[in-house]
């Protein structure tokens, strides 16, 4: 038994164990199944490249955002998604500062050929041509580094400039066809039985241009007849293979000795020989200057067994060139280069306003033929490389800082001018709107030693401004103007004395008034009167006024009953007073009432009072108004009868007043102003810590006014409600203009400049931080200043000079005989010239000083031609003809035969030698340029007209507007000088001018006096007036001016005694405005 358990337990385990390592099995391949599944469902998605951002140069970073989503568009965690195939979301690049504008520039190249435009179906040039067709030209435009001439990217480039556009649309004229002349006579066939072809050619007239259709073959062949060749000759067939052209050389001397020497063919291995001549020719070299050799090539008559054979069998008409004249090639030669110059800086701000050296080398001989171009003969480079940085920090550290002006006056015409400049006119806009204010930025210096700040106002470029600046615009609303709004006139109150303190009197007037609903906004008018007054008989200050009480019925709770009124004693002002200032109390009477009962008649309640059927009283009119209410429901039997009709309505007067009233009529009040008394009691109590602010008055007339006829005697007016004529008013504080001290000049080129260039200014300028306000010190009229830039370098003048072509020079004899059909001299070669360089006073000068100041070096070689005896000879081709001034006219030249020519036939063939020739006129564009420096600034005096030439003799003006004058050089798209009137119908450019008049020495206003130095007896008072402009250019002088630019006038004032009491009410006036 217990051998059975040993043996049963074991079986269990193992039973066990094996469920659980299926089910790890199983989850293991679910976990493999979800992460395939998760592999295609889960996709990384990246954003765009972000800024650069890091250290200047090759040390900036760039981010993008980088996120996984599911397939179905749904972001999830990066967990999700494979981590092996996550994109980067950082990468290295070119951080570009203001300083690397010295170090890279745009590299743009001549304008490609103009090619049409296919339409959309996909053809060019679809459709009738009539004069010219649309195209396109491209142009290659890179971003280039100044030192090794490097690509960059094009984003370094556009940091500064924009990108010059790489295409641009062009005219292409029509296309023209090639033209071809009639085919030759068939050639000979040749003799014996081998099978041979015949040739005939035919030569181009005129190639095909602008896209027309191209030349046909020029050639065509056909097999001759010919008889059977005899068993054991084989036919053969020859084609002309042509080699490269070899490497230019110059003669040998010893192949100008072989005089009379027979020379092998190299085209043939038939036995051919020709002999060559070389009498007479001497290699054309001159040390220093450019060497003319030649150059050939082989041609070779292959027969179909892969043997040469006699050029005879393969020459057609007209035979390859076999040599030609070429130019020895050389390279451009440059010194060293020269040690660095010393750094534009003698000392370091980082990178803000890093330092440049440069270094220069020459040029000992210049590129001939297909030789180097020389390279750039002068580099520039910061004064820090590799890191290392060769300047010492200056003296002082310097921070800069953003500094704001205070905000300008809101103004709404800012927004509109960008809908419609219609709005720039309107005054009154109101609304949403624009705050404008100044930002610049401001030089922070540390002294050092002395460990403490100091803030230089001056603006300096807000390059040097690190972070962002301050908003220099804010949103902001102008209240609209608005009307003021009453309310209707209240009723006439009852006839109330005019002065109740005074019961003798027995003028009375009764009153009426109405409020202020919406109070007016803007420069529109005031409000209107408020209150108006008649007179009346028996006025009386004080009134009953009774109020009825609640009806209390005889019996039960309806039906007849009484109420009881209640008399209060009230003054004019509604408020409740004693009741013996009233007349004798009236006794309390009562009043029938009823209160309906549910069977009585059912009436409604009394409507309102119609309105009055007049506006006022008078003999022959009096208003009238009346009310009415309607039966409801009829009684029920034992109640009360429904009243009669004439008791449904009532009548009653109204507007019993005269058509006459008066009321009081206020002018605006005067601006705020000083007073003697409150300015000293303002002096004397410190009002707001400044002299120049506290309490002040305002003014304003009263005039009592009749409706009907206007302006009355005050005493028609009550006096009790007359308004005031003076009120105190707070004095605004002076503002005074603030500006900044003026900026730096801005730098003069350093660089020099050509002796005919445009005057170079320097200018400098301040900005306004706190405009002027009442009354303050205004601001200068001169914000912005200019001079013209002293002792600047003038350019040394050099020139090019060219000497005199020398003869045509041709393949040398023992090449050209060496070829059959070419014994005579005759044929294009080449002839080469001199150029030197002079300075501005002819002496020679270094080519490399003529290649930096005079441009482009002339050409130093042309192609020539020296006619064969056979050759058409031809005059020169004339001038073409002149154009007009449209894109869609022609012009021609021509030309004449010389010589035997004349007598030739084949010379007669114009189609083979055209002697006209016609072409489109160039749609010329013109530009200008100006030329020489400006005249000094003509004043045009009076009415008499501007004679360019003259000198009016009568009362000239000697300063103020004028104009100035400069001439004008016209050229066309070829840079070639052309007439001035091509560009300008006068051949001068004029701008305004200024010459600056005598100017005196302004001062402002005068400022109010100020507070008496005593506050009673004799004392002092003083104003003063400011420097506003100093005298300039011969201008009257100031006056004596103390240390604060200030002129002061003194007066002794005696105050009196009897103004003591006017103290005192201006110090109660100041306590009441304090609480």
């Amino acid at each position: 038994m217990l051998l059975q358990q040993n043996w049963v337990s074991p079986h269990w385990a193992w039973q066990s164990l094996g469920k659980s390592f299926l089910l790890f099995v199983f989850l293991m391949l679910q976990t493999a199944d979800l992460e395939a599944r998760r592999g295609h469902q889960f996709v990384w998605k990246t954003g765009h490249w972000g800024r650069c951002v890091g250290d200047c140069g090759s040390g900036g970073v760039r981010s993008r955002a980088v996120w996984c989503t599911h397939v179905e568009g749904w972001t999830t965690y990066h967990a999700n998604c494979d981590q092996k195939d996550k994109p980067e979301s950082q990468r290295r690049c070119f951080k570009v500062c203001d300083w690397h504008l010295e170090l890279f520039e745009w590299e743009v190249l001549g304008w490609e050929r103009c090619g049409l435009v296919p339409f959309a179906g996909g053809e060019v040039g679809a459709g009738a041509c009539v004069t010219a067709q649309h195209g396109l030209q491209h142009r290659s435009v890179r971003c280039l580094q100044k030192l090794n001439r490097t690509i960059v990217t094009n984003e370094i480039c556009e940091y500064f400039t924009p990108q010059p556009p790489a295409e641009q649309a062009c005219l292409v004229p029509c296309p023209r066809d090639c033209v071809v002349s009639e085919f030759s006579s068939w050639s000979e066939c040749g003799t014996g039985c081998a099978k041979s072809l015949q040739h005939r050619t035919r030569a181009v007239i005129a190639p095909p241009l602008y896209g027309g259709a191209p030349c046909p073959n020029l050639t065509e062949s056909r097999a001759c007849g010919a008889p059977a060749c005899p068993l054991g000759e084989e036919e053969h067939t020859y084609s002309l293979r042509v080699g490269s052209w070899g490497e230019c050389r110059l003669p040998h001397p010893k192949d100008i000795d072989l005089t009379g020497r027979t020379m092998q063919d190299l085209g043939s291995d038939s036995g051919e020989r020709s002999t060559s001549g070389l009498q007479g020719y001497k290699p054309h070299h001159r040390p220093r200057e450019v060497e003319i050799g030649y150059q050939t090539r082989q041609v070779r008559c292959v027969r179909s067994d892969g043997k040469n054979a006699a050029l005879s069998l393969c020459m057609q008409d007209p035979a390859p060139l076999t040599f030609k004249s070429c130019v020895i090639a050389k390279d451009c030669e440059t010194s060293e280069w020269s040690a660095w110059s010393a750094c534009s800086r003698t000392c370091g701000w980082g990178d803000l306003a890093p330092g440049f050296r440069s270094r220069r080398r020459g040029v000992r001989s210049v590129a001939v033929g297909t030789g180097k171009p020389c390279p750039e003969l002068e580099e520039r480079e910061a004064c820090s490389v590799g890191g290392k940085e060769l300047l010492q920090p200056c003296p002082r550290y310097s921070e800069f800082a953003w500094r704001t002006s205070e905000w300008k006056a809101c103004q709404v015409s800012l927004l509109l001018d960008q809908e419609d400049p219609r709005y720039q006119k309107h005054v009154d806009l109101c609304g949403g709107g624009i705050q404008t204010r100044e930002v610049y930025c401001v030089q922070i210096t540390v002294e050092l030693g002395m460990h403490r700040l100091k803030e230089v106002t001056r603006p300096v470029d807000g390059k040097l401004c690190l972070g962002p600046a301050p908003s220099a615009s804010k949103l902001c609303n102008v209240l609209c103007p608005a009307e003021c709004v009453v309310s209707a006139w209240s009723v006439w109150g009852p006839c109330l004395h005019e002065n109740c303190q005074d019961h003798h009197g027995g003028r009375g007037f009764r009153m009426r008034q109405r409020q202020v609903i919406v109070d007016p906004v803007g420069t529109l008018a005031d409000c209107p009167h408020l209150i108006e007054s008649i007179p009346c008989e028996d006025p009386v200050c004080y009134e009953w006024i009774v109020s009825e009480g609640i009806c209390v019925t005889d019996h039960g709770k309806c039906g007849p009953g009484n109420r009881i009124l209640k008399a209060v004693c009230k003054n004019k002002k509604g408020e409740e007073v004693s009741h013996h200032l009233c007349s004798e109390l009236p006794h309390p009477e009562v009043v029938a009432c009823e209160i309906p009962c549910a069977t009585d008649c059912v009436i409604s309640e009394w409507s309102p009072w119609s309105p009055c059927s007049h506006s006022c009283s008078s003999k022959n009119a009096e208003g009238s108004q009346s009310r009415s209410r309607s039966i409801l429901a009829l009684p029920a039997e034992g109640g009360k009868a429904c009243p009669p009709d004439r008791a449904l309505q009532e009548h009653r007067t109204c507007n019993d007043h005269p058509c006459v009233h008066f009321f009081w009529e206020t002018s605006p009040w005067s601006p705020c102003s000083e007073d003697v008394l409150v300015t000293a009691l303002n002096a004397t109590i410190n009002w707001s810590g400044e002299a120049t602010c506290g309490v002040g008055i305002q003014t304003r007339k009263v005039f009592c006014m009749k409706s009907s006829s206007g302006q009355v005697t005050p005493k028609r007016c009550p006096e009790s409600i007359r308004p005031e004529t003076v009120r105190p008013c707070l004095l605004l504080c002076k503002k005074d203009c603030v500006v900044t001290p003026f900026s730096e000049w801005t730098r003069c080129p350093t660089a020099c400049q050509s002796g005919n260039a445009t005057a170079v200014k320097q200018s400098r300028y301040r900005i306004i931080i706190q405009d002027a306000a009442n009354g303050g010190q205004a601001c200068p009229d001169t914000l912005y200043e200019e001079r013209e830039c002293e002792d600047i370098p003038i350019c040394p003048v050099y020139r090019w000079k060219t000497h005199r072509w020398s003869h045509c020079v041709l393949v040398p004899d023992s090449v050209r005989q060496g070829v059959l059909g070419h014994n005579e001299a005759c044929g294009h070669g080449l002839q080469s010239r001199a150029v030197t360089c002079l300075s501005e006073y002819d002496d020679s000068a270094d080519v490399g000083d003529c290649m930096r100041w005079a441009g482009s070096m002339p050409s130093l070689v042309q192609e020539c031609l020296i006619p064969c005896k056979d050759d058409c000879t031809f005059s020169p081709w004339s001038k073409f003809t002149a154009c007009s001034f449209d894109c869609e006219s022609t012009r021609s030249r021509r030309r004449s035969l010389t010589g035997r020519s004349r007598k030739r036939d084949k010379c007669q063939n114009t189609e083979v030698y055209p002697q006209v020739e016609t072409e489109l006129c160039p749609c010329e564009v013109f530009t200008s340029q100006p030329h020489g420096n400006w005249s000094d600034c003509i004043i045009r005096g009076g009415t008499s007209e501007l004679q360019l030439g003259m000198r009016s003799h009568r009362d000239a003006k000697e300063c103020g507007e004028g104009v100035r004058l400069r001439a004008i050089a016209c050229y066309d798209k070829t840079g070639r000088l052309v007439e001035p009137s091509r560009c300008s119908s006068s051949g001068y450019i004029e701008e305004s001018c200024t010459v600056p008049c005598p100017f005196d020495c302004k001062l402002s206003d005068w400022s109010s006096w100020s507070p008496c130095s005593s506050s009673c007896g004799p004392g002092v008072k003083v104003r003063y007036r400011w420097l506003k402009e100093k005298p300039y250019n011969g201008g009257r002088p100031c006056p004596k001016l103390d240390l604060k630019n200030q002129v002061s006038v003194i007066s002794k004032l005696l105050l009196l005694k009897k103004d003591q009491h006017l103290f005192k009410c201006y110090f109660m006036l100041y306590a009441f405005l304090q609480n």
